[in-house]
């Protein structure tokens, strides 16, 4: 009876350990970087194509351009390797290893490398028996594995969800974060927990004690369609949504397409609008060596960024959805007597400008005095407007226009 007892008891203090809130300190406001997957997928023909193939070579390439850029500087400090980076098998002690013939020198090299440039080096796991590209998972590796890329000086993990029972998620997730943990390695954990478990039927509240982000929704691909699925389901869903975001646990709707092939330059400022009223990571996928100017400018703006980056991490809300505009909020800097950033979204498809106009009560602005409005890309200083002061923007098609809406002292 006794021991039964203590068993018990040993299960239930181990229970209450795993079940401890997420504390690495990491991601108090939205992480940015680079991330390989959407540009680059999981091309590993380093014979026909060295220039694009998922190999060392790439990595310190973009890890060059971000140290060397101006990327570095707005805050873009992680380089994110994804999957299709290890060999297929293995070695005789269960340890993953890279891709001996695209990571001659390894992953520790790599990050060794990234690290001298003043960046962080991400990582790729699967929780299942195999990676979405077929090689090995981690579901039997758990701590060997968590182990394995602390000691390589690795700064975040990319965990997704192939080949494995959603059942399973929660406690395989967990248990790798405690794992992290106990290497006393700070490292960034991004999961796909809920969007193998559809997104919505979910625990918030136990996904951000152990996650620092999570992907809740099916992976982006290079089109505005792609873009504006995300945005429904972000927006339909907000309610659930929006209280699970905070300072160190953010809702993650996948990387930025911007300056890659499919969107418009309307498309890309929208993306990157949006993205910032999300709360969202701001993880770059596209090819930094030749990155157009235009997109370059998008994607460093430094007004988008801050507001990005605010310390609140409040995650924004849609507030009206009307004659095919949208108008999404977020409260930034001060809780108590906020400013705002308000993104003014066309999604019309009768191509040319759209003239929209509202009074700031309209969408929940209460301070009587009123606000100093602003556009945040073009700069644009439209002045004082009180609460009844009827504004009047024209919205591109497929565009946006971003207002920072300063209370007036």
């Amino acid at each position: 009876m006794w021991k039964a007892v203590v068993t018990a008891a040993v299960a239930f203090a181990l229970l209450l350990c795993r079940s401890s809130s997420l504390d690495n300190g990491l991601a108090r406001t939205p992480p940015m970087g680079w991330l390989a997957w959407e540009r680059f997928r999981c091309n590993v023909d380093c014979v026909d194509d060295p220039y694009n193939c998922i190999s060392e070579r790439l990595f310190m390439q973009m890890a060059d351009r971000l140290a060397e850029d101006g990327w570095k500087e707005l805050g873009y400090n992680y380089i994110n390797i994804d999957d299709c980076w290890m060999s297929m098998d293995r070695d005789e002690q269960g340890n993953l290893y890279a891709n001996k013939t695209r990571f001659p020198n390894g992953i520790k090299k790599l990050a060794d490398y990234v690290h001298s440039k003043g960046l962080k080096l991400g990582i790729y796991l699967d929780f299942g028996t195999h990676t979405c590209g077929g090689y090995p998972g981690s579901i039997k590796y758990l701590q060997k594995d968590a182990e394995t890329i602390a000691g390589w000086g690795i700064d975040m993990l990319k965990m997704d969800g192939c080949y494995a029972n959603v059942s399973d998620m929660s406690w395989g997730y967990p248990d790798m974060e405690m794992y992290m943990n106990k290497t006393g390695r700070p490292i960034l954990f991004s999961c796909s927990w809920p969007a193998y478990a559809g997104g919505i039927k979910v625990n918030y509240t136990a996904i951000g004690n152990h996650c620092n982000m999570w992907r809740n929704y099916g992976d982006i691909q290079d089109s505005w369609d792609s873009v504006t699925n995300i945005i429904d389901w972000y927006g339909n869903n907000q309610d659930i949504l929006v209280p699970a975001a905070a300072p160190g646990q953010w809702n993650d709707p996948d990387m930025l397409i911007v300056g890659d092939y499919s969107l418009s330059y309307e498309e890309s400022k929208a993306q990157m609008a949006m993205w910032a009223i999300l709360a969202a990571p701001l993880f770059m996928s596209n090819d930094l060596r030749s990155i157009s100017p235009e997109a370059r400018t998008i994607l460093m703006n430094k007004e988008v960024i801050r507001i990005s980056q605010d310390s609140l991490g409040m995650q924004g809300r849609r507030v009206i959805k009307e004659h095919g505009i949208e108008v999404w909020t977020r409260v930034i800097e001060n809780k108590a007597f906020p400013s705002y950033a308000v993104v003014f979204l066309n999604r019309r498809d009768d191509g040319m400008p759209y003239k929209y106009s509202l009074t700031l009560d309209k969408i929940g602005f209460e301070y009587d005095m009123g606000y100093e409005l602003s556009e945040v890309f073009s700069g644009q200083h439209y002045g004082h407007y009180d609460l009844k002061r009827v504004l009047t923007l024209h919205i591109n098609p497929s565009g946006v226009v971003m207002i920072y809406a300063v209370p007036m002292s």
